[in-house]
């Protein structure tokens, strides 16, 4: 494999992941691209909290079914705010949830917001196929800023509600503040205070929260110190909505009735049926738990190197912080089986051991924007599909500058550990 092309292990899942929910994907494209821009902020967090590429988080999102994408159906235009008509969630119905227009959710929105003006309103009502959002630029006197807010449902308790309330690692992630707390009626709330770009070339500033009750409603609201997420000059120092606020518009009771609202999805609940049975079929291969990774990646650490800070992710993926006395070192793994379907796009020209193990390895520098950061990767497959991708730095955090000349293990080490006959045993 040519080291100047060496992919990120979760990239090729993902990819293939989304080409086939684009199949069927079939939605009105600005009502998904405005919805986008709230819509992704919650998967962000966990795609900036792994490594390898800036593919992070995929492991849980993109592959292990934690973020569902939107499936097909119908989807009405982006509505702008209308001042007439008051929400249709005080009209008295015989239904068991009012609908919810792009109009209502705009001016849910804007009466939450503290006094300033509103423009460039875009939102999604109701409607089968799509989430709800809201999205508009606020100005308080002090800037216009970009707030925007999404609802949807997940399923109360599981792995994909840990993901979007968990606070990231700050090993994997820079950001200012994050706190997670569970509410009095058993939601859980998350305030993240971060940034646009994790490698921070532009200083734009993203703040959000992410609320989920014990029902499974999910409410995110972001908000940025700029008119727009990406691509616009910075106008304020920092977002117009403190936490405090951010909390207020999050926990608001209207977003829970639009939650209600929204239609059930056949096409969703098919996907998910069928996702339910593959993971549960006999023929999959188990995952490993990233504290069993982590373990074994520290029992194969050379003598004379000390573990000053680790992690990992429920599965699949560990890191140890290490120093030798140099410095510093990040060195982070993934374990991930079943992957032989992709050997062919991964490792096009690497090594073929005499046991069929493939290896391919690279050097080349970082990915997350730290000054003079290198990255070395040993990239390894089982003949059975097993890839074992361990990969080392000369920081302790990628989105740091460099602290020492090279990482604290060499190429050598970095291959032992992948080829270790270790990792077989935690399948």
């Amino acid at each position: 494999m040519p080291e100047s092309q060496h992919p990120s292990p979760f990239e090729d899942r993902l990819t293939a992941a989304l080409r086939d929910a684009g199949d069927s994907f079939d939605a009105d494209r600005a009502a998904l691209a405005a919805g986008g821009r709230t819509r992704g902020r919650r998967a962000r967090l966990r795609r900036r909290a792994g490594v390898f590429g800036g593919a992070a988080g995929i492991a849980l999102v993109g592959v292990g079914g934690a973020l569902l994408l939107p499936g097909g159906g119908h989807s009405a235009a982006p509505q702008q705010a209308s001042a007439a008509a008051p929400p249709s969630a005080t009209a008295a119905s015989p239904a068991p949830a009012a609908s919810f227009s792009g109009d209502d959710l705009l001016q849910a929105l804007e009466e939450l917001l503290p006094e300033g003006e509103v423009s460039e309103q875009q939102a999604q009502g109701t409607v089968p196929g799509l989430p709800p959002y809201a999205h508009v630029v606020f100005d308080d006197g002090k800037g216009p800023a970009a707030i925007g807010i999404s609802l949807d449902r997940v399923e109360p308790g599981s792995r994909d509600v840990r993901d979007r309330t968990t606070c990231p690692d700050k090993a994997m992630v820079p950001y200012d503040d994050c706190t997670t707390s569970r509410l009095a009626d058993g939601s859980v709330l998350m305030i993240y205070q971060g940034y646009e770009y994790p490698d921070r070339r532009v200083d734009t500033k993203w703040w959000s929260a992410e609320l989920v009750t014990a029902r499974g409603q999910h409410v995110s609201l972001s908000e940025w110190n700029a008119p727009a997420e990406k691509d616009a000059a910075i106008t304020r120092p920092q977002p117009p909505l403190s936490p405090a606020e951010l909390r207020k518009v999050v926990t608001a009771d209207v977003w829970r009735r639009v939650v209600d609202a929204i239609p059930e999805d056949p096409k969703a609940a098919a996907r998910e049926k069928a996702a339910a049975s593959e993971s549960a079929a006999p023929s999959r291969a188990p995952e490993a738990s990233g504290a069993a990774i982590g373990k074994t990646l520290e029992s194969l650490l050379p003598d004379g190197v000390d573990v000053v800070s680790r992690g990992e992710q429920e599965a699949e993926y560990a890191y140890l912080v290490l120093d030798d006395g140099k410095g510093r070192s990040l060195v982070q793994i993934n374990v991930q089986p079943g992957m032989r379907d992709v050997a062919g796009q991964l490792y096009g020209s690497a090594e073929t051991r005499p046991d069929g193990t493939l290896l391919a390895t690279s050097q080349g520098p970082g990915e997350k924007g730290g000054s003079g950061v290198v990255m070395w990767t040993a990239d390894t497959m089982r003949p059975d599909g097993l890839r074992v991708v361990v990969s080392a730095f000369n920081t302790g955090a990628q989105h740091e500058d460099a602290t020492r000349d090279a990482p604290a293990l060499t190429m050598e080490q970095l291959q032992e550990i992948a080829l270790s006959e270790q990792w077989d045993r935690l399948r």
